[in-house]
This record gives C-alpha cells, sequence and structure tokens, in this order.
C-alpha cells in the first residue's frame, strides 16, 4: 500500500511513461480500442432492443385482437365468401366464456367524422369503445376523464378528444365541456387524452359504444373485439387462450375450423415470444462478439506487456543491482500495466459513449433507436480490462524480477 502514497513512485512511473511513448501509446490505443468497440456494440444491441419495445409501446403487452373478415370455406350448408358480422353478443359470450382469463374487454366500432368547433373543421376517426378500452391502448387522460358505464347506460352524447385534435380544433383555448358537432350531432367534450402511439393515435376521437350503435345505423353490429388476458398467464398459456377463443368463435360463426380468412386473432403473446426468443438469440450473438473483443484486447495488452518487461530487462537489472527488490520492481510494472489500462479503458468509454449520441439520430432509419449501454456493463468491462492488465504486467514482471542482476546487465 505504501507504494500508492509514495509520490517518488509515481514520478517514476510517468518519467517511464512519458521516455516510452510508442509502447505507452500503443498499449493504450489497444484497450481504448476494444472498450470502444465494446461500448459501440452493446449501444447497438440496446438500439435494437428499445425498438422494439417502441414498436409494441402503443398496446398494452398482453392484448389480444379479434377481427373479422369473409369465410374462404363453405361448411354446414353455407357458402364461402360469407361475411362475419359480430354483434353485442359476441363480447357477452367473450364475458361469459371466459371471465377467469380475461382481464379487460371492449368492442371497437370504427366511423369516419367530420368534427366542426366554431369555424374550425377537420376529418377524424372515430373510435366507439367499452370503458376498458383506456386500458388496452394505454390511453393517458390529461385533462378531465374517460368514459364510463353511466355513459353507456344512458347512451350520452359525450366523447373524449385526442392532444392534437384539441389543438386542431380549440388550439390554445379551453376545450373541456364545449361542444363539437360529429357529421352534424353535437357531442360534449369530456377527456382530452395523450397517447404514446403517437400522431395517428393521438388524432382519434373515442365515443360511448352504445352511443354509436344508437346513431349510427341503430343496430347492435360491433367492428371489433379487444381485450389483455390475465397477466398470471405464462406465454404458453397466454398462445393457448388465443387459439381457445379463435376455436369457439369459429364454433358460435359456424366459420370451417381451417379457414384462415373468417376470423383472425391478433395475440400480443405470440408477438412477445417471438421478440423473446429474438433478443435471446441477440444477446448471446452480443455477448459472444463482446467477450471477443475483450479477449482481443486482453491478448493485446499481454503481448505488449511481454515486449515491454522484455525490452526492459537492462533496466531491472540495474535496479536490481543498486538495491531494488523483487516486489518493488513487480509493484513498478504492474502499476504502470494498470494505470495504462485504466486511462485508455475510460478513454474508450467516453469516445463509444460520444459516438453513439452523436450517430443515435442517423440509426433510427436503420430501426435503432437511443442506442446507449449502461454504465454497469461498461464500467465491469472495464474493470475486466484492468484486471487482464494487472495480470499481463505481473506475470513478465515477475519473471524479469527473478533474473540475477549480472544476467539482466548482459542482456542485448
Amino acid at each position: 500500500m505504501r507504494f500508492l502514497f509514495d509520490i517518488d513512485n509515481w514520478q517514476e512511473i510517468f518519467q517511464t511513461l512519458s521516455k516510452n511513448k510508442l509502447r505507452t501509446v500503443l498499449a493504450g490505443v489497444t484497450i481504448a480500442f476494444a472498450i470502444l468497440l465494446f461500448t459501440l456494440l452493446f449501444g447497438i444491441g440496446n438500439g435494437l432492443k428499445n425498438s422494439f419495445a417502441k414498436s409494441f409501446n402503443d398496446d398494452a403487452n398482453n392484448s389480444i385482437f379479434i377481427r373479422v373478415g369473409q369465410t374462404t370455406k363453405p361448411y354446414k350448408g353455407l357458402q364461402s365468401g360469407r361475411k362475419i358480422q359480430f354483434k353485442n353478443d359476441d363480447y357477452t359470450f367473450l364475458i361469459n366464456e371466459f371471465d377467469e382469463k380475461v382481464q379487460f374487454i371492449s368492442a371497437r366500432i370504427y366511423k369516419n367524422v367530420q368534427a366542426i368547433y366554431k369555424n374550425e373543421q377537420n376529418n377524424y376517426t372515430l373510435r366507439a369503445v367499452h370503458p376498458d378500452h383506456q386500458f388496452l391502448e394505454k390511453t393517458i387522460i390529461d385533462e378531465g376523464r374517460y368514459l364510463n358505464m353511466f355513459d353507456l347506460k344512458k347512451k350520452s352524447k359525450v366523447i373524449v378528444i385526442g392532444r392534437l385534435v384539441k389543438e386542431d380544433l380549440f388550439g390554445n383555448k379551453l376545450a373541456l365541456g364545449k361542444s363539437i358537432a360529429l357529421n352534424g350531432v353535437t357531442y360534449k367534450v369530456i377527456g382530452i387524452f395523450s397517447d404514446d402511439g403517437g400522431d395517428n393515435e393521438e388524432r382519434m376521437i373515442y365515443m360511448p359504444i352504445t352511443t354509436a350503435q344508437s346513431i349510427y345505423g341503430n343496430n347492435d353490429y360491433i367492428d371489433q373485439l379487444n381485450l389483455t388476458y390475465n397477466p398470471e398467464l405464462n406465454l404458453e398459456q397466454a398462445i393457448s387462450f388465443g387459439n381457445l377463443i379463435l376455436s369457439k368463435f369459429k364454433e358460435k360463426h359456424s366459420i370451417a375450423p381451417r379457414d384462415q380468412g373468417a376470423l383472425r386473432v391478433s395475440n400480443m403473446a405470440e408477438a412477445n415470444k417471438g421478440v423473446g426468443q429474438f433478443m435471446m438469440v441477440l444477446n448471446i450473438i452480443i455477448l459472444f462478439i463482446g467477450i471477443g473483443t475483450l479477449i482481443a484486447g486482453i491478448i493485446g495488452i499481454s503481448n505488449i506487456m511481454v515486449y515491454i518487461v522484455r525490452e526492459r530487462t537492462k533496466e531491472i537489472g540495474i535496479r536490481k543491482a543498486i538495491g531494488a527488490t523483487p516486489n518493488t520492481i513487480i509493484g513498478m510494472i504492474m502499476f504502470e500495466s494498470i494505470l495504462v489500462t485504466a486511462i485508455a479503458g475510460y478513454s474508450g468509454l467516453l469516445i463509444g459513449i460520444f459516438t453513439l449520441k452523436s450517430i443515435g439520430k442517423s440509426l433510427e432509419d436503420y430501426f435503432i433507436i437511443n442506442p446507449s449501454v449502461e454504465t454497469y456493463v461498461i464500467v465491469g468491462a472495464t474493470i475486466i480490462l484492468i484486471i487482464a492488465g494487472t495480470i499481463a504486467g505481473y506475470i513478465p514482471a515477475k519473471r524479469a524480477a527473478s533474473i540475477k542482476p549480472i544476467v539482466a546487465l548482459n542482456d542485448e
């Protein structure tokens, strides 16, 4: 420990490094380059992970979407080409049949509407939904409230508008409590929401599904069924649940079991499983290449340190001849190695982080969002290299310290 606090020893180390600039630079560049590559590699890997996370950020990650289409096969005396139509009893069927496995559930009706407020007007997509839809879509209420069961029972003429709808029609003025005409029918704004899904989601308008059924068609038709499965289900159980829903609805609507066009069930569990498998493979590849990069850096340090100690054999002999102990020589070489490794490793880390920040925006075109790397990963890699530098310095230093002074002095 006294070595650390001995100013003379530190001065000697810095003098030795300054006299041997080339070997010092070579050792430093090897280490910095290894850490730089390690940082860039893990940063880009994290950027890919962020891209996948963002692509699933809009909806709940345990969502199941059930959409209708047309039959492609005849079945039970019914012709192919038959259009499947969901109704309110399909929504009730889901609740009654799968209550324990369903967390939130909502039907959807889609309409394109023209919204008018005073002199401002624009066209938007209207979604008529149940109150649970707020949790399916991760809707964030900024002002007012969302739809509730009272609105559904009373078929209230109320709407919740997206942040950008509010900006389009009201600008900086108050929108909450005001009335908007949608296709000539007046509705009261009871809430304003934002959505992580982006601009398209924030140009949506929500209203009670019962209101839309009453005003737009006077029927019980619905376009789509959405739900989230019980979070306690694992991925395999959730995938099985989605397949069971598809099978039950095919039976209910007399659809051939192998008909792929009549009903489509989009299950986030399947997507999550695929992403999980991809990320596992990606992590293995990154880890493999990262370890290879560190090993290359370690080998580089070791080779350079062997060369450095070999080059300084005569110097070591002189030191021993004037009284330097083997431990002093070993400590000096090891601390030189550790110092160079630490400084170069930190420099490579800073360059890597700066590079990732500089090119981060341009990488979004390649499906890489916010490439960054956790501090603990790089610190861990740097510590590994410092340990490697210590070992790399110790082994040749130990060998050199054991050489007799007369032999070292005669070394050519």
